[in-house]
């Protein structure tokens, strides 16, 4: 099992060589992703080109486990909208929050918003910057 999940936004750091990414670095090969946020990590990382192939065989090579979002995640994340709407966070956000609750680890993110509803979404909250 994963060490951590890893939100959209600290993959995209790692990809980008921002602020933060030696600390993506570090867990990437011990960290899963919701299938939602690796679909935010395909559109941003796909910005600016229309080489489809060139995406998919970039990302394939540190592809961590991607777990689909099925109907418990989905629940869960519905779930936990009212305790993070204080922060606006997306579907996608929830999504990833709902997956390091299921799987009782830590969430890493970039976005500083979740330190404010980490208790109340009862998950852990890493910040990469």
């Amino acid at each position: 099992m994963a060490a951590y999940v890893l939100d959209a936004s600290a993959l995209i750091a790692f990809l980008r060589r921002e602020p933060g990414a030696e600390i993506v670095e570090r867990v990437v090969g011990d960290s899963s992703i919701s299938a939602v946020n690796w679909s935010e990590v395909v559109a941003s990382f796909s910005r600016g080109t229309t080489l489809a192939d060139a995406v998919r065989s970039t990302l394939a090579a540190l592809s961590p486990p991607i777990i689909p979002f099925d109907a418990e995640l989905a629940v869960e994340a519905g779930l936990i909208a009212q305790a993070t709407r204080s922060a606006g966070l997306s579907l996608g956000d929830r999504a990833c929050l709902a997956l390091a609750k299921r799987l009782g680890v830590p969430d890493l993110t970039a976005d500083r918003a979740w330190a404010t509803i980490a208790e109340a979404a009862g998950v852990e909250i890493v910040l990469i910057r």
